[in-house]
């Protein structure tokens, strides 16, 4: 593993998610002392606990709203992964005040908590949906952002790092589409899909964990990194994912839900005139200047802003054979396949 774990104790909050899993896993395969899981499901840490069979996993019940239980969760930490969340556009557009309680509020329980603590870094996970957002979930992932870059912009003396991480939809995350188009492909359904021209940005979980590693390797605080990457239209994961299946391409068109963008943002165009590319991923750094911007005016940039925000409508465009074989390339889709019907997963 890219950061140096090795003997090292980490905290994954909302451990027990998809992201958690999967990190959890890397934690331990790169020799990791111990990983704390932090969630307030005991069912899913119980289901985690008998799977993973690991006495260096311990679990905490608890809730990021609550900074007793974060503090708890976080004493003799080296790394936390902020990964606790409310994530549902819709279930955030209908309680919006819930969305800011643990998004916002919860969030700068972990940080507080983890300089409290001594922790060399933590890494928040964010979204595109933050980008110029339109609904409450991604106004909450924003101030989530700004939290971090607020911490660090007036700590900067402070012994932890705090950054974050922005990427699009996880491929097969829990309560993605990808697993509910699969499940009514199974049943003989049609795909529902809530308009085929809406593009997303795809990545598979160990991309996503390969950008939370980046950022514990490179990230100065308040930093923001993103991962550049492809995107494609719903209709067209609908129409690959029906081919893996050998279902008839023909989905169901529902219209937009509450709180939908027909197209996402990863980075906007002020971001994008102070990023730096590094290959796959860009870092924009947090603006450090103070309230006193008459000091300030002679470092305006005469290149001005980009020519354009970098987009799911803008970015290099899956063609359904390459959805097709990122899909294949899941071993959720894979262990889909096979109980499906065994030819096909060959």
């Amino acid at each position: 593993m890219g950061i140096g774990v090795a003997g090292c104790r980490a905290l994954i909050t909302g451990g027990t998610g998809s992201f958690g899993c999967t990190m959890v896993r890397r934690l331990l395969d790169g020799d990791a002392a111990e990983v704390r899981v932090l969630s307030r499901d005991e069912a899913k840490q119980d289901a985690m606990r008998r799977q993973l069979s690991d006495e260096r996993v311990r679990y905490h019940v608890g809730d990021v709203r609550d900074r007793a239980s974060v503090d708890r969760a976080v004493r003799d930490v080296d790394f936390v992964f902020h990964a606790a969340a409310l994530k549902q556009v819709p279930s955030c557009e209908f309680f919006p005040l819930e969305a800011v309680r643990t998004n916002v509020l919860g969030s700068a329980n972990v940080i507080d908590a983890a300089e409290a603590a001594g922790v060399r870094s933590v890494v928040m996970l964010s979204t595109d949906k933050a980008v110029a957002p339109v609904n409450a979930m991604g106004m909450t992932k924003a101030l989530m952002e700004k939290v971090a870059q607020a911490h660090a912009r007036d700590n900067p003396n402070s012994p932890t790092t705090v950054s974050c991480v922005r990427y699009g939809n996880v491929m097969y995350s829990r309560g993605s589409v990808i697993p509910l188009f699969i499940e009514q492909i199974r049943a003989g359904q049609s795909p529902t899909v809530t308009d085929p021209t809406m593009t997303r940005f795809l990545m598979s979980l160990p991309e996503s964990v390969a950008l939370v590693e980046h950022a514990f390797t490179h990230a100065r605080p308040g930093d923001v990194f993103i991962h550049k990457a492809a995107a494609s239209t719903v209709g067209d994961l609908a129409a690959a994912l029906c081919q893996l299946f050998g279902a008839p391409e023909k989905i169901e068109i529902l219209g937009v839900r509450h709180g939908e963008k027909l197209h996402e943002t990863l980075a906007g165009r002020e971001e994008l005139a102070r990023a730096q590319d590094f290959g796959g991923y860009l870092r924009v750094p947090v603006d450090c200047r103070d309230l006193n911007y008459a000091l300030y005016f002679h470092d305006g940039d005469p290149t001005g802003l980009a020519a354009t925000d970098f987009t799911s409508a803008n970015a290099r465009r899956l063609a359904v054979p390459e959805i097709v074989e990122l899909l294949r390339a899941l071993p959720q889709v894979r262990a889909e396949l096979a109980a499906h019907d065994p030819a096909l997963a060959s």
